[in-house]
């Protein structure tokens, strides 16, 4: 049985009181580990005199804030089911979600909320805002009372203010609903992911075991609450340890995330392989990749130096106190990590999926294995759907802890996930060693089928594409039997997007380099270039479905 998330908080309210926990940056907006206890205490006393009952959905739509984060613990550990949805999701989408979850409650951020109609969630009890707490608009009588009365509840319930012992949350829930994460703004049959208190502690103590922390290590939350991946790993199993979160509530510039970690000097950074690669691009390869410090970089005795000042010099850009940079959501370019690895720098890619909430496979980063994505964590089982997972590609299932119940209201989508035999499909290929390292080779919806039955695996070819002069990002597609690359060029290192001609010169080269390292099944025919970044998923990973 894993240890409970609620016991790891009350472990870090009560030995770290007047530690600070959760910090708004842009405001230097400060709450200690006493002050989250007292928040989450007057919420409760505000749930209970509204008659909101245990396992009731609220609903929380805003921008990573202190109040957001307030919001979701009081929730939680109230027992009523959080129901998370991207702020970034159009007003439809919100609407819609809000209904199908049957929220009695919506807790909104200012941006979110102002481009809201009320009277398209009818069976909300009440919608309060993320700024202040306060109700902004209600049907019920009970929940106006309620909170007209919300300030003398807690002086009368806790008349010498909150203690120590009075805090006390519930910890035999293992296996009741605790979060329903809506992964997409889809309106029609949309998938909200139910997982349980069991699927959130496994994963918290999962971080606790293997990536340890403490009071007084600070992490920059850039990754969005109410995806799952930034409210496991960038705020619940931090303050399982006592660590000071820092909320970037937009979506920030690289100059305003450079800023932040310069600032607060993070012991660890989850992000995907495109920030990783747009730092190398524009700092590291244009040193190294210089005749001279090619030659100098592999000679024994001096590369020694020349690597340790490189990886100096990214450590002090990410703020001087990294152990850990943990990347996920796509395969890392592969000049990249070799550079990683040559440089010894405390990187290892991930892999998980927000149905296992989140986390699949990790390996510290003294023992990570370059092109996998770690070994599968505690409590989950992981094989491969092939005759042979060592060296046939097949698809990754698993099952264990961490794995959701199922999608809400949505039994079609939940059996077609699941085998006969109760494994979870992950919808991704790969392989496992002997060693139990894993090797993602795509996604089963991605991969093309070649003319003569060849399995082509898109990601394999973009990341060599990647590689080449003036190439920011790809995507490669089928089109008439024959493959295309779609490439987001480097207009600013090619001289604006006036230089079309030649960029379309260096792409033919490009075309022609990459086609020598390929299968004749996998050559690519013909790139095409688009004038804007490809859009992308809150976790940053591309949204391959848009282009054809």
């Amino acid at each position: 049985m894993s240890k409970h998330f609620f016991s790891f908080l009350e472990d870090s309210i009560k030995n770290h009181w007047d530690a600070p926990a959760i910090t708004d940056y842009e405001t230097d907006f400060t709450m200690t580990y006493g002050e989250i206890a007292e928040h989450i205490a007057q919420l409760h006393l505000l749930f209970r005199e509204m008659g909101l009952q245990k396992g009731e959905k609220v609903a929380l739509s805003g921008r990573n804030t202190v109040n957001w984060a307030i919001s979701f613990l009081a929730v939680n550990t109230y027992e009523a089911v959080a129901v998370s949805i991207l702020p970034d999701f159009h007003a439809d989408s919100i609407h819609a979600l809000v209904n199908h979850s049957e929220a009695s409650l919506l807790f909104v951020g200012p941006s979110v909320w102002e481009n809201l109609e009320a009277e398209k969630m009818p069976e909300l009890k009440g919608i309060v805002s993320l700024k202040n707490f306060e109700l902004v608009q209600a049907k019920s009588a009970v929940v106006k009372k309620a909170f007209a009365v919300k300030d003398q509840l807690f002086s009368q319930h806790f008349p010498q203010g909150l203690q120590m012992r009075d805090i006390a949350y519930p910890k035999n829930n293992f296996d009741d609903l605790a979060v329903i994460n809506y992964t997409s703004g889809t309106t029609s049959a949309p998938k909200g992911v139910m997982l349980t208190y069991r699927s959130i502690s496994s994963n918290v103590e999962f971080g606790q075991d293997r990536i340890p922390n403490q009071v007084g290590w600070n992490i920059v939350s850039m990754l969005p609450l109410a995806h799952m991946f930034g409210l496991t790993f960038e705020f619940l199993y931090q303050l399982a340890g006592g660590c000071h979160v820092y909320f970037l509530s937009k979506t920030p510039s690289p100059q305003v995330l450079m800023k932040a970690f310069a600032e607060t000097s993070p012991y660890m950074i989850l992000t995907v392989p495109l920030v990783i690669e747009k730092i190398f691009k524009k700092t590291v390869f244009p040193v190294i990749q210089k005749p001279v410090m090619k030659v100098l970089w592999n000679i024994p005795g001096i590369n020694r130096v020349l690597r340790n000042a490189v990886k100096k010099k990214l450590m002090t850009a990410f703020g001087g106190q990294l152990r850990y940079l943990i990347i996920g959501g796509a395969a890392l370019n592969n000049e990249v990590e070799n550079c990683l690895k040559q440089i010894r720098f405390p990187y290892t890619v991930g892999y998980g999926m927000t149905e296992c909430g989140p986390l699949l496979g990790y390996e510290d980063w003294k023992h990570f294995v370059k092109t996998s994505c770690g070994k599968p964590v505690h409590r989950i089982e992981l094989r491969i759907d092939s005759a042979d997972p060592y060296k046939e590609v097949g698809e990754i299932q698993v099952k264990g802890d961490n794995v959701m119940l199922g999608y809400y209201k949505n039994t079609e989508a939940t059996e077609a996930i699941f085998t006969q035999d109760s494994w979870m499909r992950t919808g991704d290929l790969g392989l496992v060693d002997k060693q139990g390292n894993i090797y993602i080779k795509g996604r089963s919806k991605s991969m093309i089928l070649g003319s003569s039955g060849q399995n082509i695996y898109p990601e394999e070819i973009e990341d060599k594409l990647n590689n080449l002069p003036l190439v920011v990002e790809s995507v490669v597609v089928e089109r008439d039997e024959k493959l295309v690359a779609i490439v987001y060029p480097d207009f600013e290192a090619a001289g604006g997007d006036s230089k079309e001609d030649e960029i379309n010169e260096v792409m033919e080269q490009n075309r022609l380099r990459l086609n020598k390292i390929l299968p004749a099944f996998a050559r690519v025919m013909k790139i095409e270039l688009v004038k804007k970044e490809f859009e992308k998923t809150p976790k940053r990973s591309i949204k391959r479905f848009l282009y054809k």
